[in-house]
Protein backbone atom coordinates (compact mmCIF):
# COMPACT_ATOMS: atom_id res chain seq x y z
CA UNK A 1 0.00 0.00 0.00
CA UNK A 2 1.01 3.95 0.25
CA UNK A 3 2.94 3.29 3.55
CA UNK A 4 5.41 1.44 1.56
CA UNK A 5 7.29 4.93 0.62
CA UNK A 6 6.48 6.79 4.18
CA UNK A 7 9.37 7.63 6.57
CA UNK A 8 8.19 4.60 8.95
CA UNK A 9 11.38 3.01 8.19
CA UNK A 10 13.72 5.68 7.63
CA UNK A 11 14.04 6.53 11.45
CA UNK A 12 16.74 3.74 11.64
CA UNK A 13 19.08 5.64 9.74
CA UNK A 14 19.50 7.84 12.96
CA UNK A 15 21.17 4.65 14.61
CA UNK A 16 23.68 3.95 12.05
CA UNK A 17 24.76 6.94 10.34
CA UNK A 18 27.78 6.86 12.76
CA UNK A 19 26.88 10.63 14.45
CA UNK A 20 29.51 11.93 16.47
CA UNK A 21 28.59 10.66 20.00
CA UNK A 22 27.89 13.88 21.57
CA UNK A 23 25.30 14.42 18.71
CA UNK A 24 21.55 15.42 19.41
CA UNK A 25 21.17 12.36 17.14
CA UNK A 26 22.97 10.22 19.96
CA UNK A 27 20.18 8.88 21.34
CA UNK A 28 20.46 6.26 24.39
CA UNK A 29 18.48 2.73 24.65
CA UNK A 30 15.52 4.72 26.56
CA UNK A 31 15.01 7.27 23.83
CA UNK A 32 15.25 4.97 21.22
CA UNK A 33 12.40 2.87 22.74
CA UNK A 34 10.62 5.86 22.72
CA UNK A 35 11.05 7.15 19.69
CA UNK A 36 9.76 3.43 18.19
CA UNK A 37 7.58 2.51 20.49
CA UNK A 38 5.64 6.05 19.60
CA UNK A 39 4.40 4.50 16.36
CA UNK A 40 2.67 1.75 18.22
CA UNK A 41 1.39 3.77 20.32
CA UNK A 42 -0.20 6.01 17.61
CA UNK A 43 -1.55 2.74 15.63
CA UNK A 44 -3.51 1.28 18.70
CA UNK A 45 -4.85 5.24 19.61
CA UNK A 46 -5.75 5.54 15.52
CA UNK A 47 -7.25 2.01 14.47
CA UNK A 48 -10.78 2.82 15.66
CA UNK A 49 -11.29 6.75 15.00
CA UNK A 50 -9.89 5.72 11.62
CA UNK A 51 -12.18 2.68 10.80
CA UNK A 52 -15.30 5.73 12.00
CA UNK A 53 -13.56 8.00 8.71
CA UNK A 54 -13.74 4.90 6.54
CA UNK A 55 -17.28 4.13 7.08
CA UNK A 56 -18.21 7.84 6.93
CA UNK A 57 -16.23 9.05 3.96
CA UNK A 58 -14.72 5.82 2.58
CA UNK A 59 -11.57 4.49 1.95
CA UNK A 60 -10.62 6.58 -0.77
CA UNK A 61 -10.71 10.26 1.10
CA UNK A 62 -9.96 8.47 4.42
CA UNK A 63 -6.91 7.10 3.23
CA UNK A 64 -5.83 9.83 1.03
CA UNK A 65 -6.02 12.06 4.27
CA UNK A 66 -4.03 9.74 6.39
CA UNK A 67 -1.12 9.50 3.31
CA UNK A 68 -0.97 13.16 3.67
CA UNK A 69 -0.31 12.80 7.43
CA UNK A 70 2.72 10.22 6.62
CA UNK A 71 4.06 12.69 3.65
CA UNK A 72 3.98 15.69 6.27
CA UNK A 73 5.35 14.47 9.39
CA UNK A 74 7.65 12.64 7.04
CA UNK A 75 9.16 16.10 6.12
CA UNK A 76 8.94 17.47 8.93
CA UNK A 77 10.91 14.59 11.07
CA UNK A 78 14.47 15.81 10.52
CA UNK A 79 13.43 19.16 11.35
CA UNK A 80 11.88 17.63 14.66
CA UNK A 81 14.63 15.70 15.56
CA UNK A 82 17.04 18.96 15.32
CA UNK A 83 15.06 20.79 17.82
CA UNK A 84 14.03 17.90 20.38
CA UNK A 85 13.27 14.48 21.23
CA UNK A 86 9.89 14.90 21.87
CA UNK A 87 9.34 16.96 18.93
CA UNK A 88 10.60 13.61 17.09
CA UNK A 89 8.33 11.12 19.28
CA UNK A 90 4.90 13.47 18.42
CA UNK A 91 5.81 13.07 14.86
CA UNK A 92 6.53 9.31 15.06
CA UNK A 93 2.82 9.39 17.15
CA UNK A 94 1.13 11.10 14.16
CA UNK A 95 2.80 8.74 11.79
CA UNK A 96 1.88 5.78 13.48
CA UNK A 97 -1.74 7.50 13.57
CA UNK A 98 -1.30 7.48 9.70
CA UNK A 99 -0.08 3.94 9.72
CA UNK A 100 -3.40 3.14 11.24
CA UNK A 101 -5.43 3.63 7.90
CA UNK A 102 -3.22 0.81 6.04
CA UNK A 103 -5.37 -2.59 6.98
CA UNK A 104 -8.46 -1.14 7.04
CA UNK A 105 -8.01 0.32 3.43
CA UNK A 106 -6.80 -3.69 2.96
CA UNK A 107 -10.38 -4.68 4.35
CA UNK A 108 -12.07 -2.28 2.38
CA UNK A 109 -10.40 -2.81 -0.93
CA UNK A 110 -11.05 -6.85 -0.69
CA UNK A 111 -14.21 -6.24 0.39
CA UNK A 112 -15.40 -3.56 -2.54
CA UNK A 113 -12.88 -5.12 -5.21
CA UNK A 114 -11.71 -8.61 -4.83
CA UNK A 115 -14.34 -11.68 -6.34
CA UNK A 116 -14.51 -13.89 -3.61
CA UNK A 117 -12.77 -17.09 -5.70
CA UNK A 118 -9.52 -14.57 -5.60
CA UNK A 119 -9.35 -13.06 -1.49
CA UNK A 120 -6.13 -14.91 -0.97
CA UNK A 121 -4.77 -12.78 -3.88
CA UNK A 122 -5.54 -9.64 -2.73
CA UNK A 123 -4.87 -10.39 1.29
CA UNK A 124 -1.39 -11.80 -0.11
CA UNK A 125 -0.53 -8.95 -2.49
CA UNK A 126 -2.08 -6.11 -0.04
CA UNK A 127 -0.32 -7.79 2.88
CA UNK A 128 2.86 -7.49 1.62
CA UNK A 129 3.46 -3.86 1.73
CA UNK A 130 5.63 -4.33 5.02
CA UNK A 131 8.41 -6.17 3.64
CA UNK A 132 8.47 -4.40 0.44
CA UNK A 133 8.73 -1.02 2.04
CA UNK A 134 11.42 -2.25 4.11
CA UNK A 135 13.27 -3.41 1.02
CA UNK A 136 12.56 -0.56 -0.88
CA UNK A 137 12.83 1.99 2.21
CA UNK A 138 16.44 0.87 3.31
CA UNK A 139 17.73 0.66 -0.28
CA UNK A 140 17.37 3.91 -0.83
CA UNK A 141 18.42 5.70 2.36
CA UNK A 142 21.46 3.65 2.38
CA UNK A 143 21.91 5.42 -1.17
CA UNK A 144 20.96 8.97 0.01
CA UNK A 145 22.53 8.74 3.24
CA UNK A 146 26.16 7.99 1.63
CA UNK A 147 25.73 10.77 -1.28
CA UNK A 148 26.90 14.51 -0.73
CA UNK A 149 22.95 15.54 -0.02
CA UNK A 150 23.50 13.79 3.44
CA UNK A 151 20.75 11.50 5.31
CA UNK A 152 17.73 14.86 6.03
CA UNK A 153 17.06 13.89 2.13
CA UNK A 154 16.63 10.30 2.63
CA UNK A 155 13.32 11.85 4.56
CA UNK A 156 12.17 14.60 1.73
CA UNK A 157 12.68 12.31 -0.74
CA UNK A 158 10.11 9.72 1.11
CA UNK A 159 8.00 12.34 1.81
CA UNK A 160 7.62 13.62 -1.60
CA UNK A 161 6.81 9.96 -3.48
CA UNK A 162 4.50 9.22 -0.43
CA UNK A 163 2.18 12.28 -1.77
CA UNK A 164 2.98 11.19 -5.09
CA UNK A 165 1.46 8.01 -4.45
CA UNK A 166 -1.41 9.17 -2.56
CA UNK A 167 -2.38 11.94 -5.09
CA UNK A 168 -2.38 8.78 -7.52
CA UNK A 169 -4.48 6.86 -5.31
CA UNK A 170 -7.27 9.59 -5.35
CA UNK A 171 -6.93 10.21 -8.88
CA UNK A 172 -7.52 6.65 -9.61
CA UNK A 173 -9.63 4.55 -6.86
CA UNK A 174 -13.24 4.76 -6.44
CA UNK A 175 -15.32 3.00 -3.18
CA UNK A 176 -17.75 1.58 -5.25
CA UNK A 177 -16.27 -0.41 -8.41
CA UNK A 178 -19.82 -0.16 -10.14
CA UNK A 179 -18.92 3.60 -10.51
CA UNK A 180 -15.25 3.16 -11.85
CA UNK A 181 -15.52 4.40 -15.86
CA UNK A 182 -13.27 1.68 -16.25
CA UNK A 183 -15.23 -1.16 -15.02
CA UNK A 184 -17.41 -3.30 -17.41
CA UNK A 185 -20.46 -5.10 -16.56
CA UNK A 186 -18.66 -8.33 -17.23
CA UNK A 187 -15.67 -7.38 -14.76
CA UNK A 188 -18.40 -6.26 -12.25
CA UNK A 189 -19.93 -9.47 -12.56
CA UNK A 190 -16.96 -11.26 -11.52
CA UNK A 191 -16.26 -8.99 -8.74
CA UNK A 192 -19.82 -9.07 -7.15
CA UNK A 193 -20.74 -12.91 -8.14
CA UNK A 194 -22.01 -14.72 -4.82
CA UNK A 195 -21.91 -11.27 -2.62
CA UNK A 196 -25.27 -10.37 -1.25
CA UNK A 197 -27.10 -7.23 -1.52
CA UNK A 198 -25.91 -6.23 1.65
CA UNK A 199 -22.66 -6.94 0.47
CA UNK A 200 -22.39 -4.99 -2.53
CA UNK A 201 -24.44 -2.18 -1.17
CA UNK A 202 -22.58 -2.18 1.86
CA UNK A 203 -25.59 0.36 3.59
CA UNK A 204 -26.06 -1.63 7.17
CA UNK A 205 -25.37 -0.40 10.42
CA UNK A 206 -22.17 -1.60 11.61
CA UNK A 207 -22.99 -4.53 13.89
CA UNK A 208 -19.94 -3.75 16.47
CA UNK A 209 -21.28 -5.92 19.35
CA UNK A 210 -21.90 -8.75 17.24
CA UNK A 211 -18.27 -8.13 15.40
CA UNK A 212 -16.67 -8.37 18.31
CA UNK A 213 -18.14 -10.69 19.88
CA UNK A 214 -18.33 -13.16 17.31
CA UNK A 215 -15.92 -16.81 18.39
CA UNK A 216 -15.25 -16.69 14.77
CA UNK A 217 -13.40 -13.21 14.57
CA UNK A 218 -11.97 -13.64 18.28
CA UNK A 219 -10.53 -16.50 17.10
CA UNK A 220 -8.57 -15.23 14.16
CA UNK A 221 -7.70 -12.18 15.94
CA UNK A 222 -5.79 -14.77 18.22
CA UNK A 223 -4.70 -16.48 14.90
CA UNK A 224 -2.58 -12.89 13.85
CA UNK A 225 -1.85 -12.17 16.96
CA UNK A 226 0.13 -15.63 18.16
CA UNK A 227 1.67 -15.57 14.55
CA UNK A 228 2.91 -11.84 14.62
CA UNK A 229 3.98 -11.95 17.77
CA UNK A 230 6.34 -14.35 16.31
CA UNK A 231 7.23 -12.51 13.28
CA UNK A 232 7.95 -9.32 15.42
CA UNK A 233 10.08 -11.07 18.16
CA UNK A 234 12.44 -12.42 15.12
CA UNK A 235 12.69 -8.88 13.92
CA UNK A 236 13.19 -7.64 16.88
CA UNK A 237 15.61 -10.01 18.54
CA UNK A 238 17.12 -12.30 15.58
CA UNK A 239 20.70 -10.37 15.16
CA UNK A 240 20.95 -10.34 18.95
CA UNK A 241 20.16 -14.19 19.31
CA UNK A 242 22.26 -15.35 15.98
CA UNK A 243 25.52 -12.90 17.75
CA UNK A 244 25.06 -13.77 20.85
CA UNK A 245 23.81 -17.36 21.25
CA UNK A 246 24.46 -18.48 17.56
CA UNK A 247 28.10 -17.50 17.26
CA UNK A 248 27.49 -15.10 13.74
CA UNK A 249 29.38 -12.82 12.55
CA UNK A 250 27.37 -9.74 12.81
CA UNK A 251 28.41 -9.01 8.88
CA UNK A 252 26.73 -11.80 7.90
CA UNK A 253 23.59 -11.74 10.09
CA UNK A 254 21.70 -8.66 7.41
CA UNK A 255 22.90 -11.22 5.23
CA UNK A 256 21.26 -14.09 6.29
CA UNK A 257 18.08 -12.23 7.41
CA UNK A 258 17.30 -10.84 3.81
CA UNK A 259 17.83 -14.07 2.46
CA UNK A 260 14.44 -14.97 4.42
CA UNK A 261 12.96 -12.08 3.57
CA UNK A 262 13.70 -12.80 0.02
CA UNK A 263 12.27 -15.97 -0.07
CA UNK A 264 9.24 -14.97 1.99
CA UNK A 265 7.89 -12.85 -0.40
CA UNK A 266 7.50 -15.01 -3.88
CA UNK A 267 6.33 -17.87 -1.81
CA UNK A 268 3.70 -16.23 0.07
CA UNK A 269 2.46 -15.41 -3.43
CA UNK A 270 2.23 -18.81 -4.65
CA UNK A 271 0.92 -19.63 -1.43
CA UNK A 272 -2.07 -17.14 -2.20
CA UNK A 273 -2.47 -19.15 -6.10
CA UNK A 274 -3.16 -22.39 -4.69
CA UNK A 275 -5.33 -21.31 -1.71
CA UNK A 276 -7.95 -19.58 -4.31
CA UNK A 277 -7.38 -22.02 -7.29
CA UNK A 278 -7.40 -25.44 -5.93
CA UNK A 279 -10.73 -26.92 -6.29
CA UNK A 280 -10.24 -30.06 -5.49
CA UNK A 281 -11.32 -29.58 -1.41
CA UNK A 282 -13.49 -27.62 0.12
CA UNK A 283 -13.11 -24.05 0.98
CA UNK A 284 -13.18 -24.75 4.45
CA UNK A 285 -10.83 -27.46 4.52
CA UNK A 286 -8.13 -25.16 2.76
CA UNK A 287 -8.37 -22.52 5.34
CA UNK A 288 -7.72 -25.02 8.08
CA UNK A 289 -4.95 -26.65 6.26
CA UNK A 290 -3.68 -23.23 5.27
CA UNK A 291 -4.03 -21.73 9.01
CA UNK A 292 -2.58 -25.14 10.55
CA UNK A 293 0.79 -24.48 8.37
CA UNK A 294 0.76 -20.58 9.21
CA UNK A 295 0.46 -20.83 12.82
CA UNK A 296 0.73 -24.36 14.24
CA UNK A 297 3.73 -25.17 12.47
CA UNK A 298 5.26 -21.87 12.97
CA UNK A 299 5.10 -22.82 16.84
CA UNK A 300 7.03 -26.23 15.64
CA UNK A 301 9.35 -24.44 14.04
CA UNK A 302 10.57 -21.97 17.13
CA UNK A 303 10.62 -25.20 18.98
CA UNK A 304 13.29 -26.95 16.95
CA UNK A 305 14.75 -23.35 16.05
CA UNK A 306 15.22 -23.03 20.38
CA UNK A 307 16.94 -25.90 20.21
CA UNK A 308 19.38 -25.94 17.60
CA UNK A 309 23.10 -25.60 19.06
CA UNK A 310 25.97 -23.43 18.28
CA UNK A 311 27.93 -25.71 16.64
CA UNK A 312 24.82 -26.27 13.70
CA UNK A 313 24.23 -22.85 13.40
CA UNK A 314 23.39 -23.06 9.69
CA UNK A 315 20.58 -24.92 10.79
CA UNK A 316 19.01 -22.27 12.44
CA UNK A 317 19.35 -19.93 9.74
CA UNK A 318 17.44 -22.74 7.47
CA UNK A 319 14.51 -23.45 9.95
CA UNK A 320 13.94 -19.58 10.63
CA UNK A 321 13.80 -19.17 6.84
CA UNK A 322 11.52 -22.32 6.90
CA UNK A 323 9.07 -20.57 9.26
CA UNK A 324 8.83 -17.55 7.52
CA UNK A 325 7.50 -19.31 4.70
CA UNK A 326 5.67 -20.48 6.76
CA UNK A 327 3.35 -17.47 7.86
CA UNK A 328 3.15 -16.91 3.98
CA UNK A 329 -0.07 -19.13 4.11
CA UNK A 330 -1.65 -16.94 6.34
CA UNK A 331 -3.55 -15.84 3.40
CA UNK A 332 -5.78 -18.47 2.96
CA UNK A 333 -6.16 -19.35 6.58
CA UNK A 334 -6.80 -16.36 9.47
CA UNK A 335 -7.09 -13.64 6.83
CA UNK A 336 -9.60 -15.95 4.66
CA UNK A 337 -11.59 -16.72 7.20
CA UNK A 338 -11.97 -13.35 8.18
CA UNK A 339 -12.39 -11.70 5.06
CA UNK A 340 -15.05 -14.34 4.05
CA UNK A 341 -17.05 -14.47 7.58
CA UNK A 342 -17.02 -10.60 8.03
CA UNK A 343 -17.68 -9.97 4.16
CA UNK A 344 -18.80 -6.44 4.05
CA UNK A 345 -17.31 -5.99 7.46
CA UNK A 346 -13.80 -7.02 7.03
CA UNK A 347 -12.29 -3.55 7.12
CA UNK A 348 -13.48 -3.94 10.70
CA UNK A 349 -11.38 -7.14 11.37
CA UNK A 350 -8.59 -6.79 9.06
CA UNK A 351 -7.59 -3.09 11.20
CA UNK A 352 -8.24 -5.17 14.29
CA UNK A 353 -5.32 -7.22 13.26
CA UNK A 354 -3.06 -4.19 12.84
CA UNK A 355 -4.11 -3.50 16.46
CA UNK A 356 -2.91 -6.85 17.78
CA UNK A 357 0.12 -6.05 15.70
CA UNK A 358 0.96 -3.16 17.56
CA UNK A 359 0.07 -5.36 20.88
CA UNK A 360 2.78 -7.77 20.20
CA UNK A 361 5.41 -4.88 19.50
CA UNK A 362 4.95 -4.53 23.41
CA UNK A 363 4.29 -8.41 24.59
CA UNK A 364 7.60 -9.44 22.82
CA UNK A 365 9.66 -7.55 24.58
CA UNK A 366 7.90 -8.26 27.50
CA UNK A 367 8.55 -11.93 27.17
CA UNK A 368 12.24 -10.91 26.81
CA UNK A 369 12.66 -9.14 29.75
CA UNK A 370 10.66 -12.00 31.85
CA UNK A 371 12.68 -14.51 30.96
CA UNK A 372 15.97 -13.46 29.38
CA UNK A 373 18.84 -12.32 31.38
CA UNK A 374 21.96 -13.25 29.46
CA UNK A 375 21.62 -12.72 25.91
CA UNK A 376 24.05 -15.45 25.19
CA UNK A 377 21.94 -17.99 27.78
CA UNK A 378 19.81 -20.12 24.91
CA UNK A 379 18.07 -21.32 27.81
CA UNK A 380 16.65 -18.37 29.15
CA UNK A 381 15.58 -17.91 25.27
CA UNK A 382 13.85 -20.93 24.85
CA UNK A 383 11.58 -20.20 27.35
CA UNK A 384 9.94 -17.36 25.01
CA UNK A 385 10.08 -19.29 22.23
CA UNK A 386 8.28 -22.35 23.74
CA UNK A 387 6.16 -20.01 25.90
CA UNK A 388 4.89 -18.53 22.15
CA UNK A 389 5.15 -21.80 20.62
CA UNK A 390 2.06 -22.70 23.06
CA UNK A 391 0.40 -19.80 22.06
CA UNK A 392 0.08 -20.49 18.94
CA UNK A 393 -0.80 -24.38 19.23
CA UNK A 394 -4.03 -22.89 21.46
CA UNK A 395 -4.40 -20.35 18.91
CA UNK A 396 -5.11 -23.37 16.03
CA UNK A 397 -6.50 -25.53 17.65
CA UNK A 398 -9.42 -23.24 18.43
CA UNK A 399 -9.60 -22.34 14.93
CA UNK A 400 -10.77 -26.20 13.98
CA UNK A 401 -13.49 -25.71 16.27
CA UNK A 402 -14.32 -21.67 15.23
CA UNK A 403 -13.24 -21.41 11.84
CA UNK A 404 -15.87 -20.98 9.21
CA UNK A 405 -15.78 -19.97 4.90
CA UNK A 406 -19.48 -18.90 5.32
CA UNK A 407 -20.86 -15.56 6.14
CA UNK A 408 -22.25 -14.25 9.46
CA UNK A 409 -25.90 -13.98 9.49
CA UNK A 410 -24.93 -10.21 10.99
CA UNK A 411 -24.09 -9.68 6.69
CA UNK A 412 -26.62 -10.99 5.38
CA UNK A 413 -30.12 -9.03 4.58
CA UNK A 414 -30.37 -10.30 0.52
CA UNK A 415 -29.79 -13.14 -1.57
CA UNK A 416 -27.01 -13.41 -3.69
CA UNK A 417 -26.43 -11.37 -7.22
CA UNK A 418 -24.63 -11.48 -10.53
CA UNK A 419 -24.13 -7.48 -10.93
CA UNK A 420 -25.32 -4.33 -10.11
CA UNK A 421 -24.54 -1.93 -12.14
CA UNK A 422 -24.99 1.62 -11.02
CA UNK A 423 -27.20 0.26 -8.38
CA UNK A 424 -29.07 -2.24 -10.59
CA UNK A 425 -29.23 -5.29 -8.75
CA UNK A 426 -29.88 -8.72 -10.40
CA UNK A 427 -30.36 -11.55 -8.56
CA UNK A 428 -29.51 -14.84 -9.67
Amino acid sequence: MGKLLSGHHCIAQFYVLGFNRKSIYDYTPTEKKYILWAVAFGTIVGTFPMNVLYVRFGARIAFFSAGVLSAVTTAFTPWAASQSMWYLVALRFLQGVAYSADFAAIGVVISKWAPLDETAVFISTLTSFTSISSIITNGVSGVICESEWGWKWSFYFHAAACLFVFVTWAMVYRDDPSFHKSVSAKELGKIQKNKSESHIRDDMKIPYTKIFTSPVVITVWLCAFTELSTLILIATYAPIYFRSVLGFDIKLIGFYLGIMLAIHLPFRFVCAFLSDKTKCISEITKIHIFNTLSVGFVGISFIVFSQIPREHNISAVVCLAILECFTSFNCGGFYKCGTLHARQFSSIVISAIQFTKCISLFSGPALVAFFVSDESNQTQWSHVFLTLAGFTFLANILSFVFFTDQPAKWTEEGGAVKYSKKKDIVKI
